[in-house]
C-alpha cells in the first residue's frame, strides 16, 4: 500500500473514532405586558440568531471535505501511474482506487444539503464509472481535480492559510518535532527513521515531492499516516503546521532555483499565475512545468520560501469583482445558473461596494450606473436571459470597473478625497444609529431614570466591540463573504424595525397622557421596569452593530486605497466621530426640553419612520445577498430614506406605512373616547 494511501485511510479512520477529537476542534460555528415580559427572552435569542447568521456562511467546511478531497488529490496524481491503457499494472492500488472513489461518494452523501450536492454526487458517480471501467489516467484526472474545485467552492472549504507563514520559526519547528525521523536535512535519514517500515520520506525526492502540492502536505501533517511512524501535528497550532508544509515543500530545492525565482518575480513573471496564497498552495511543480513552463517552477520555489510577497499582489476590490464576474458568466455558458448568480452576487458585494464611498467623492452618478448595470446582470441571471446577452453584459461591465480603476488613479486617491470619504462613511453608517440613541437617552432623561443609562451604553458598547471581533474574526480566523455579511445586517435590520416599531406604539400611547400629572411619577417610572432596560439596551445594540461590522470593511478598502496618505484616512474618522458626538447632543439636548406631550409624540414618529428605514435597507441587504428575489421597479433610489427600486421593498414599506397610520390613528381616536 502506497504512502499516499495510507494518509487517506487514516483520515477515514480518523473520521470514523474523531467524537473525542472533534471536542478539542469546535470553532466559534399581543398584550403590552406579555410582550414585555418576553422582550428579554427574544432580546436573547435574537442575538443568538445573529450570530448563527454570521457563523453559518462562514464556518469552516464540514470535516468531511477535507478528506474527500485528499482522496481526490490521490487519486489524480495516482491513478494514471496504476491504470495505463486499460491496463491495471498494479491491482492492489487499483482496488484501492476503486474504495476511495466510492468513499467519496459515501462522505460527500454526508455533507449539509446545498443546492448543488445532486450536481457533485453525479460527479462522484462519474468518477466511480471511469475508474471501474479503467478509463484513460488524463480523463479521470482532470475530472477529479474539477470535482475537487468544486467542492471546494460549493463548501467554502479553507485551503490556505489566513496569513503567510512565519518561515523564520519553520527550520527550528522541523528540527523539533521532525529531523528525528526525516533526518536534519529532510532526507528521510533520522536515528529514529532507521527502524521505521516504511522508511520517513525523502523530501528530496524531487519525483515524488513535485506532485505535492503544500495543501496536500499540510493535509498530511494534520492527519499522520495510521500504521507508520508518521503520527498526527493536530496538536500543533494550525500556522504552524503551514509553516512545516511550506518548509518541507521546498527543502530538495537548491539555492539557484531560489535565486532564479526571485529575478524571474522581479521581472514580473509569474504575478498572473500566483495572485494570492490559495493559487500557490494549491498547485504542484507539476502543474506549474506543464501550464506555464519550466521557468515556472523556479517562482513557485521562490513563493513558497518567500510568501509575503503574494500580500503585495493581492487584488484591489475593483479587480476582484472583475475576475468573479468573469467566472460568473463561464458558470451561466456551463448550465449552472445558480453558481453564476451566487459569484455575480460576491462580485458586487465583496468587490465594487468596498469602494463605493470613494467612487463617490470622485463621480457618484458613475458609482450609481455601475451598480445598477451590476444589478442589471443579476437579474438577467435570475430571468434566464441567452448566453449572448449575459456575455455583451459582462462586457459592458468590465469597461466600467476598468473606467472606475481609472478614476480611482490606480486606486491612489487624493487626500482630500480620502478625508471625505472618511467622513462620509462613519457619517453616513452613525447617523441612523445616532437618531435612535437619543431618543432612547431622552426617553430615559424625561423619565428620571437615568439609572438605566448604563444599560443603554452597555448595549452600544458590546455593538461595537462585537464588530470588532467580528472583523478580526474574518480576517484572521474564517471566511465571511459579502452574502453573509449582507445577511446579517438584513437580519438586524429586520429585527430593529420590529423594535422600533414597537417602542414607537408604546410612546405615542404616551402621548395622549401629558395632561396626567401622576404619570411621570409613577406610571412612566413603573413602566420601565428592569425587562424594559434591557430591551432598550438591546434596542442600543442593534442599532450599532447593524453598521459596525461593515463600517470596518469600508474603513479597510479605503486604508489600501490612501496609502500612503493614511493621516487623511484617520483625520476623516476623526472629524466624523466629533461630528456624531455634536450630533447627538444637539438631538438630545432638543429633545429633552420639548413638553412631554410633544417629546413622546414626535419621538414615536421619529421611530416609526426608523423603523420604514431599516425594513427597506433590510429588504435591500437580503436581496443583495440573493436570499430574496429583486423585481426592479421605476422609482428612484433614496438609500437615506431605505428606499430602493424594487417592488418588495417598497411594498413592504407602503405596507408598513399604512399599518402605522392606521394603528396611530386608532390610538388617537381611541385616547379621545377616554377622554
Amino acid at each position: 500500500m502506497s504512502l499516499h494511501s495510507q494518509v487517506i485511510l487514516a483520515g477515514l479512520r480518523w473520521h470514523d473514532r474523531n467524537d473525542i477529537d472533534r471536542q478539542q476542534e469546535v470553532r466559534p460555528t399581543m398584550k403590552r405586558d406579555r410582550l414585555h415580559s418576553r422582550l428579554p427572552v427574544m432580546a436573547m435569542a435574537l442575538t443568538c440568531m445573529l450570530w448563527y447568521a454570521v457563523s453559518t456562511g462562514a464556518q469552516s467546511a464540514p470535516e468531511q471535505a477535507p478528506l474527500i478531497l485528499h482522496m481526490l488529490d490521490y487519486m489524480a496524481v495516482d491513478y494514471p501511474e496504476f491504470v495505463q491503457e486499460g491496463v491495471v499494472l498494479d491491482a492492489e492500488e487499483y482496488e484501492e482506487q476503486v474504495e476511495f472513489s466510492e468513499q467519496v461518494q459515501s462522505l460527500l452523501a454526508q455533507l449539509p444539503a446545498h443546492p448543488e450536492q445532486p450536481t457533485l454526487l453525479q460527479q462522484a458517480a462519474q468518477l466511480v464509472a471511469l475508474i471501474q471501467a479503467k478509463r484513460p489516467g488524463s480523463e479521470v484526472a482532470g475530472l477529479a481535480t474539477q470535482f475537487g474545485a468544486d467542492i471546494i467552492r460549493v463548501y467554502n472549504v479553507e485551503v490556505s492559510p489566513k496569513h503567510p507563514p512565519d518561515l523564520r520559526t519553520a527550520a527550528s519547528l522541523y528540527q523539533s518535532q521532525c529531523s528525528a525521523c526525516h533526518g536534519t536535512q529532510g532526507q528521510g535519514d533520522g536515528p529514529a527513521g532507521a527502524s521505521l517500515d516504511p522508511s520517513p520520506s525523502n523530501f528530496h525526492d524531487h519525483q515524488r515531492m513535485d506532485q505535492r502540492s503544500l495543501y496536500s502536505l499540510y493535509s498530511t501533517i494534520t492527519l499522520g499516516v495510521e500504521g507508520t511512524g508518521m503520527s498526527s501535528f493536530r496538536t500543533l497550532a494550525d500556522e504552524d503546521r503551514w509553516a512545516l508544509a511550506f518548509y518541507v515543500g521546498n527543502l530538495g530545492h537548491d539555492r539557484a532555483d531560489l535565486t532564479r525565482g526571485a529575478e524571474l518575480w522581479q521581472s514580473d513573471l509569474g504575478h498572473d499565475w500566483f495572485p494570492d496564497l490559495r493559487s500557490l498552495v494549491m498547485v504542484t511543480a507539476n502543474n506549474v512545468r506543464a501550464e506555464h513552463g519550466d521557468d515556472a517552477v523556479p517562482v513557485l520555489v521562490y513563493l513558497r520560501n518567500e510568501p509575503e510577497r503574494l500580500m503585495h499582489t493581492a487584488e484591489t476590490p475593483l479587480a476582484h469583482s472583475s475576475r468573479l464576474l468573469r467566472e460568473s458568466l463561464m458558470a451561466y455558458r456551463q448550465g449552472q445558473t445558480q453558481v453564476a448568480q451566487e459569484l455575480a452576487v460576491s462580485a458586487y458585494l465583496d468587490g465594487f461596494e468596498l469602494v463605493e464611498a470613494s467612487l463617490d467623492t470622485v463621480d457618484k452618478p458613475f458609482r450609481m450606473t455601475v451598480e445598477s448595470e451590476m444589478l442589471r446582470y443579476r437579474t438577467m441571471l435570475k430571468n434566464g436571459q441567452p448566453t449572448a446577452a449575459a456575455e455583451s453584459q459582462v462586457g459592458r461591465l468590465q469597461e466600467l470597473l476598468a473606467e472606475a480603476q481609472r478614476r480611482l488613479e490606480r486606486t491612489q486617491l487624493p487626500a482630500s478625497a480620502t478625508f471625505f470619504s472618511a467622513f462620509i462613511i462613519l457619517l453616513r453608517e452613525g447617523l441612523e444609529a445616532v437618531l435612535v440613541l437619543a431618543a432612547i437617552f431622552a426617553l430615559l432623561i424625561k423619565a428620571g431614570r437615568r439609572d438605566a443609562l448604563p444599560y443603554v451604553h452597555a448595549g452600544w458598547i458590546a455593538a461595537l466591540v462585537l464588530g470588532g471581533i467580528t472583523w478580526l474574526v474574518a480576517s484572521y480566523v474564517i471566511v465571511i463573504s459579502g452574502a453573509t455579511r449582507e445577511v446579517t445586517e438584513g437580519v438586524t435590520a429586520l429585527t430593529a424595525a420590529a423594535i422600533l416599531l414597537y417602542m414607537g406604539f408604546w410612546m405615542h400611547r404616551r402621548a395622549y397622557a401629558d395632561r396626567w400629572h401622576s404619570f411621570l411619577q409613577d406610571q412612566l417610572r413603573d413602566a420601565l421596569s428592569t425587562r424594559t432596560m434591557w430591551t432598550l439596551a438591546f434596542v442600543s445594540f442593534l442599532a450599532v452593530y447593524r453598521e459596525a461590522f461593515e463600517t470596518v470593511l469600508f474603513y479597510q478598502a479605503l486604508w489600501i486605497q490612501a496609502a500612503p496618505a493614511y493621516v487623511s484616512v484617520l483625520g476623516g474618522l476623526l472629524a466624523a466621530v466629533v461630528a456624531l458626538v455634536v450630533l447627538s447632543w444637539l438631538i438630545l439636548r432638543g429633545s429633552v426640553r420639548l413638553p412631554i406631550g410633544l417629546f413622546f409624540g414626535a419621538t414615536s414618529l421619529l421611530l416609526a419612520l426608523l423603523a420604514v428605514i431599516f425594513v427597506g435597507k433590510g429588504v435591500a441587504a437580503l436581496q443583495e445577498a440573493g436570499t430574496l428575489p429583486i423585481d426592479p421597479i421605476n422609482v428612484p433610489a433614496v438609500p437615506a430614506l431605505g428606499l430602493y427600486p424594487n417592488l418588495l421593498g417598497v411594498a413592504l414599506q407602503v405596507a408598513l406605512i399604512l399599518f402605522i397610520a392606521g394603528l396611530f390613528a386608532y390610538t388617537h381616536f381611541a385616547a379621545r373616547a377616554v377622554r
